[in-house]
């Protein structure tokens, strides 16, 4: 069991009892840790202690951090994102790709795809000539179908299975970002209509540590009307984490669904909000 796995226990455990306030022991016993190694777990995983952790899951903390991310996404507005730099750190180019590119399914590519562990469990990431094309969070026992339904999306390409390169690819993704120097810049590739890219670059604009809802998405593309359609593009969102569709809740606080868990979301946002760090950010390109 590796330590998402724990985590994700410790939450599904605490939606059932939460209200009798587990101690210490308890939660630790239900991941078959002591005391002193539950604590360390966390410490590590999400760089504060266990409560302060379960204090991120809370619908309190989750209105907190929505109500800061509509402000923080208001000054994104007003000031363009034209460029980098403009409010925080960021570290990945997203370029979407042309009716052209569209049409050929990868014809002529070799992509490069692998299994490899993240702090939110197993992922099959793919990269091809343009960048990062596919991440996904997986099941082990649901690894050959993920793997076929990623040469679907690209028929005309040719898969070249690689976990090393995977497992490199996935430690510069979920790197922790150290100050004292600059960020690599990933690249990062789409393909969608022109709606739903409209929607993904809107949510490179959510700050990490922050949250925002599926009507002020809705505003951010100019389509205040679109608050549904814009839920749907948000749960189409090819690349798991790197474009932050974990970040948008209902304007309630309420979590909602999540492509690849509920549990896994919780756990993304509480990891994110925590004072640990400050987390790397996406360069949304020009439309």
């Amino acid at each position: 069991m590796n330590d998402y796995e724990r985590i994700a226990q410790v939450i599904r455990y605490l939606d059932d009892r939460h209200v009798e306030q587990p101690a210490l022991a308890t939660l630790a016993a239900r991941t078959g840790l002591s005391r002193f190694h539950f604590h360390r777990l966390f410490s590590t995983w999400a760089g504060i202690t266990p409560k302060g952790f379960l204090q991120c899951l809370t619908l309190s903390r989750a209105k907190d951090l929505l109500r800061d991310g509509e402000s923080v996404l208001d000054v994104a507005l007003e000031s363009g994102l034209s460029g980098p730099g403009r409010l925080h750190d960021l570290c990945v180019n997203l370029e979407a790709a042309s009716p052209g590119e569209l049409k050929s399914g990868g014809a002529g590519w070799t992509i490069s795809a692998g299994f490899a562990e993240t702090p939110f469990g197993k992922c099959l990431v793919a990269e091809g000539p343009r960048g990062i094309c596919h991440l996904s969070f997986v099941e082990s026992e649901s690894e050959k179908a993920a793997f076929a339904a990623l040469q679907g999306d690209w028929p005309q390409a040719r898969l070249q299975r690689d976990d090393a390169a995977a497992e490199r690819l996935t430690a510069r993704i979920f790197a922790r970002p150290d100050g004292a120097r600059s960020q690599p810049v990933l690249r990062a590739f789409v393909r969608g209509t022109p709606f739903q890219v409209r929607v993904w670059r809107a949510l490179l604009r959510i700050q990490p540590g922050r949250l925002t809802s599926y009507g002020r998405l809705a505003n951010a593309i100019a389509q205040p009307a679109a608050a549904r359609a814009v839920g749907t593009a948000v749960g189409q969102n090819p690349l798991a984490y790197l474009i932050p569709c974990h970040r948008v809740i209902r304007e309630t606080g309420v979590m909602g669904n999540y492509r690849w868990g509920a549990i896994r979301k919780r756990a993304m946002m509480a990891w994110e909000s925590s004072p640990r760090i400050e987390q790397c950010n996406l360069i949304p390109q020009p439309a």
